[in-house]
């Protein structure tokens, strides 16, 4: 019975340690869901998983075999469809951005890692748990190295008796290094200006940097707004 009481500690605190330390990384990158949640959802997994994988210890030995009748991989769909809520909190979405992506699915990933330890198969839930971090932790690098385009939403707001010609803005977004994918117009008489709203494109990672520097020198611009769009 001793040893018996050593399987499950075992099962659950590597758990634990593995939901730990993924939660380590999104902490140490300021995301909402860290340390202690990613810890608490490997844990939860993993305990619940324990007791459908030790059910007669709780059942007790009185109870007929026959008359039982248990599914496993239930409690695990039941699992993963509940965490599901738990990743959808920590997704949200300011203007065109939408943050947290990948906090959810780092939380998903550690309930499944802690499911397998739950049920003592250890060597997969190791090799995920390393997955894991390398993808949070490495990934993040190599995605900086991939050349790929930038979006965000450029607002830029005129006084109604000085707004910069259409072509004359195009040409001063050109030249900073943006393509406009598409272009709104808003005129307001009552608050007296005239409003451009675009999505903007570019390949440069500064481009964004120096269109701000840009915007903020000119004497005619009442007001900008950039919203770079991103997880």
């Amino acid at each position: 019975m001793q040893q018996h009481y050593v399987d499950i500690a075992s099962h659950l605190g590597a758990a634990w340690v593995a939901g730990s330390l993924i939660g380590l990384e999104r902490s140490f990158h300021g995301r909402p869901a860290g340390f202690r949640t990613h810890a608490l959802v490997s844990l939860a997994a993993a305990l619940l998983m324990v007791v459908t994988h030790y059910q007669w210890d709780w059942l007790g030995k009185t109870v007929p075999l026959e008359t039982v009748r248990t599914d496993p991989t239930r409690i695990a769909q039941g699992i993963m469809t509940g965490i599901g809520f738990l990743g959808a909190g920590v997704i949200f979405k300011d203007g065109l951005t939408v943050r947290g992506l990948t906090t959810a699915a780092s939380i998903w990933i550690t309930s499944a890692i802690g499911i397998l330890y739950g049920v003592g198969f250890f060597y997969p839930a190791t090799l995920a748990t390393i997955a894991t971090l390398g993808t949070l932790a490495v990934f993040r690098r190599i995605e900086a190295w991939i050349p790929n385009h930038n979006f965000g939403q450029l607002v830029l707001r005129f006084r109604e008796e000085k707004i910069l010609a259409e072509s004359e803005l195009r040409d001063l977004i050109a030249k900073q290094g943006f393509s406009i994918a598409n272009m709104s117009y808003r005129l307001d008489r009552e608050a007296g200006f005239f409003e451009y709203r675009m999505m903007v494109r570019t390949a440069s990672k500064h481009a964004i940097e120096t269109l701000s520097n840009d915007l903020r020198g000119r004497p005619d611009l009442l007001e900008f707004r950039i919203s770079p769009s991103g997880d």
